[in-house]
């Protein structure tokens, strides 16, 4: 497709458009590519490992293809397998990955030392922020020493918070199995008398998990997410917002992401600021948390049974749904076009709609977080009616380090105006 520019406008950011290339750089009785995953588990993961096999295979006739057990560590410390498109026939009807996965381990020489060794001249590489990061230090050590070797990743995320692409493999499929958990909590918050139900839903840095399965699920009263700061008690809290929707429908079901609240809990409980093994920050049980806070304030005056439903693992483990499955075969299919075209140091996803090569450095410069002046937030808010907590003082807003600057600004524009 043809790229316009017209003169005097600014010109932008552009990345090469995904596909196959009239010019192939690797031959294919020469290629010995390597597949490995890394991280936290994923709905369609094992569809990316599936269609790199069978599209190395069917599109380039290549056939020597192993796959990496067990993440980074993997490459130093376990066997690989083989993988032909026979083996991997039927893996994408089931959740998790077929090779194994594990955080950290991540030790570029010994990596590239292996690489080396083996012979290995494609490197498919599917994780997430911290697996991306790690990609990037392959391709700097490979590209050191000389080495003819394409390193192509295949951003995962569940949480969607990968930058510059449109959106990450197995979001949709997450999306669609909350509304299973919301659904119950719906189901059992009915069926007694003052029932509230929380559902805990993943998003770390940021709820876009939490933001679409409310807006899909109709049954949801008020969303909470790490960008946007609540508070608990006094005019416009959430204990003030049970209490009215309490009295209006008789229950009250709150989706909240698992990264929202987290200093509130800490104070509560203890400071843990400790990190897993990706670098990822371990967090405090926020659903627990809220729905013991909700069963102690109600006691004081109308006793509300509070039931916490915490569905995490179900949804990283399944298989991935129809349109995943689909989006998936286009991510791994551009990488096989990418590699095998001599590209390297990329990943690959859609931009504005049209599947790209992006460098990986790109993509780990900044984690994609919900913006609470978009429209998409806004759409919340109007279909739920809960508070926006903007009257809670601006220490709060301090706390929370996510909250990016324009909204901030906002608010204040609003308290001003407001008064």
């Amino acid at each position: 497709s043809q790229v316009v520019v017209h003169k005097g406008s600014p010109r932008g950011v552009h990345f090469r458009r995904a596909g196959p290339r009239e010019k192939v750089y690797f031959k294919p009785d020469e290629v010995r590519a390597c597949v490995v995953t890394c991280g936290g588990l994923c709905p369609g993961i094992n569809t990316v490992i599936r269609e790199i096999v069978c599209g190395l295979n069917y599109m380039y006739g290549v056939d020597d293809i192993l796959g990496i057990v067990g993440g980074y560590r993997g490459f130093y410390s376990k066997n690989t397998v083989k993988l032909t498109p026979k083996v991997v026939n039927d893996i994408h009807k089931r959740g998790g990955t077929s090779l194994l996965t594990s955080r950290g381990g991540h030790d570029t020489i010994k990596i590239v030392d292996s690489i080396q060794d083996r012979g290995i001249n494609q490197v498919y590489i599917i994780g997430g922020d911290g697996t991306q990061k790690g990609a990037a230090l392959i391709h700097e050590e490979v590209e050191k020493r000389g080495m003819k070797v394409a390193v192509a990743g295949i951003p995962k995320t569940i949480d969607n918070d990968i930058a510059v692409i449109d959106k990450s493999f197995g979001f949709d499929t997450a999306v669609e199995e909350a509304q299973r958990a919301i659904n119950a909590a719906h189901v059992e918050v009915e069926c007694v008398e003052n029932g509230v139900g929380v559902v805990k839903l993943m998003g770390r840095y940021s709820g876009f998990i939490a933001m679409h399965a409310t807006l899909a699920s109709r049954d949801v009263d008020c969303c909470l997410i790490p960008e946007s700061p609540f508070y608990l008690e006094g005019q416009g809290g959430l204990f003030q917002f049970i209490e009215s929707r309490m009295k209006e429908n008789g229950h009250v079901v709150i989706v909240i992401a698992e990264g929202a609240g987290q200093e509130f809990v800490a104070q509560s409980i203890h400071d843990v600021n400790q990190k897993d093994a990706s670098g990822n920050r371990l967090l405090l049980d926020v659903g627990l948390w809220l729905s013991h806070k909700i069963k102690v304030w109600s006691t004081s005056f109308i006793s509300f049974i509070a039931i916490d439903i915490d569905p995490t693992y179900m949804i990283r483990a399944i298989p991935s749904n129809a349109s995943d499955n689909i989006y998936c075969t286009l991510l791994a299919q551009s990488a096989v076009h990418g590699a095998m075209a001599g590209y390297t140091g990329f990943t690959v996803g859609p931009v504005n709609g049209k599947h790209a090569y992006i460098p990986i450095a790109r993509v780990t410069e900044t984690q994609n977080t919900v913006r609470l002046t978009d429209r998409m937030w806004a759409r919340l808010l109007s279909s739920t009616n809960q508070p926006s907590f903007l009257n809670s003082c601006d220490d709060i807003l301090l706390q929370q380090e996510r909250v990016d600057r324009d909204t901030v600004d906002m608010i204040h524009k609003m308290k001003i105006t407001s008064t």
